[in-house]
């Protein structure tokens, strides 16, 4: 039996979903995918380039008909902002399947949970399929599911460390 994760319908091969955001180029960001074997990965909409199709655009790398592109609010500090390119994202086509991340702390770059609850609750009201990004409260990851998130995806640590889970049950 094969172990899928289905989230609101949708079917994922892997768990492991891959970022776009470190590779020196895209060339090197679309050989680091396909050598991952995952099936999701994210994009963050403020880093591409989504309307202009004229000039080189990370989406040009991506195979959509291979990979589920995951549009991410990374990079905004703001519910607004967040809310923002969510529905850019969606404008431009690329999905309503969208990784929630709304930063609070610019040094530690941990999430805003409020601001997150708050855009969880328009954002699925609007029909997206919602993966808020926040710390590993259970309390809150109990709250977004209740305003509509389809998963909680929790910070196991701080952003670009590689440090792992940090908290012991």
């Amino acid at each position: 039996m094969e172990d899928k994760l289905v989230i609101r319908g949708l079917e994922f091969k892997s768990r492991l979903w891959v970022g776009t955001g470190k590779y020196k180029n895209f060339e090197e960001t679309q050989k680091a995918i396909e050598a991952s074997g995952a099936d999701v990965v994210t994009v963050a909409v403020r880093r591409v380039n989504i309307f202009d199709r004229k000039s080189e655009n990370l989406l040009d790398f991506i195979d959509p008909k291979k990979y589920k592109i995951l549009p991410n609010t990374a990079g905004c500090y703001t519910m607004e902002d967040a809310l923002r390119y969510a529905r850019l994202a969606r404008e431009a086509g690329i999905s309503d399947l969208i990784k929630l991340e709304v930063i609070g702390d610019e040094k530690t770059l941990f999430p805003d949970a409020c601001a997150t609850l708050k855009a969880t609750e328009i954002l699925a009201k609007e029909g997206f399929i919602v993966l808020p990004y926040v710390n590993d409260d259970p309390v809150m990851a109990l709250r977004l599911v209740d305003a509509g998130a389809s998963a909680v995806m929790p910070l196991a640590a701080p952003i670009g460390s590689g440090l792992g889970i940090r908290q012991d049950a």
